[in-house]
C-alpha cells in the first residue's frame, strides 16, 4: 500500500491498521509491529509511544486506552530512512515528501470521502474531516521548499483526536 492510499483510508475511517480512539495498548502492540520508545509522564497519567514519525497518545484506565495520534509526516523529509523501516515492518510505502494535492486527488476515488473544512493557521492550512475526527496540517507558505523539510502544499502532519463528550453538571 502506498502512503498516499493509507493517509485517504485514515481520512475517511480515523483508523490507523485497524487502531482508532478507545484502542488499548494491547491492540496498538498487536497492529504495529516497529520499533519505539515509550515515554510515560512523572504523574503517570499519560502516555506518548513514539515510532519515529507516527506516535500514539494513551490515558491510563484499567489499561492504557488510546485517546489520539499523529503521523508527523515532515520528519520524512529529513529522516528518509524512517520512511524504509516502516515499509519493511508495515507494509506501507511513504514517499520523501506527501503533496496534499495527491492525497486529496486518491481521496476523491475512495467511496464516502468525508467532507472537509478548512482553516488558516498561519503558513499552514488545516482541513479537517470532522466525521472520522482527523485533521491535515498543509504548509501553506510559498516560501517554503523542499528540502529537510517539507514545502509549500506539502502534508506537514495528519492527527486523529478523540471527540469532545460535553458534561452536564447536576444541580440540588
Amino acid at each position: 500500500m502506498t502512503g498516499i492510499e493509507f493517509l485517504a483510508s485514515f481520512l475517511r475511517t480515523g483508523r490507523l491498521h485497524g487502531i482508532g480512539i478507545g484502542s488499548t495498548l494491547a491492540e496498538v502492540d498487536r497492529a504495529f509491529r516497529h520499533r519505539f520508545v515509550d515515554v510515560v509522564d512523572e504523574a503517570g497519567k499519560s502516555l506518548r509511544r513514539d515510532y519515529g514519525f507516527v506516535e500514539f497518545y494513551f490515558n491510563p484506565g484499567d489499561e492504557w486506552v488510546m485517546s489520539g495520534c499523529s503521523v508527523e509526516l515532515h520528519r520524512l523529509a529529513s529522516g528518509p530512512d524512517m520512511a524504509e523501516g516502516w515499509a519493511r515492518t508495515m507494509g506501507v510505502e511513504f514517499p520523501r515528501y506527501v503533496a496534499w494535492e495527491a492525497v486529496r486527488e486518491e481521496l476523491a476515488r475512495v467511496p464516502g470521502a468525508p467532507e472537509l473544512t478548512v482553516a488558516d493557521q498561519g503558513g499552514f492550512l488545516e482541513y479537517r474531516a470532522a466525521a472520522a475526527h482527523v485533521s491535515v496540517i498543509v504548509v501553506d507558505d510559498e516560501e517554503e521548499e523542499r528540502g529537510y523539510h517539507a514545502g509549500h502544499g506539502d502534508v506537514w502532519s495528519v492527527s486523529l483526536w478523540a471527540p469532545v463528550q460535553a458534561v452536564s453538571s447536576g444541580s440540588g
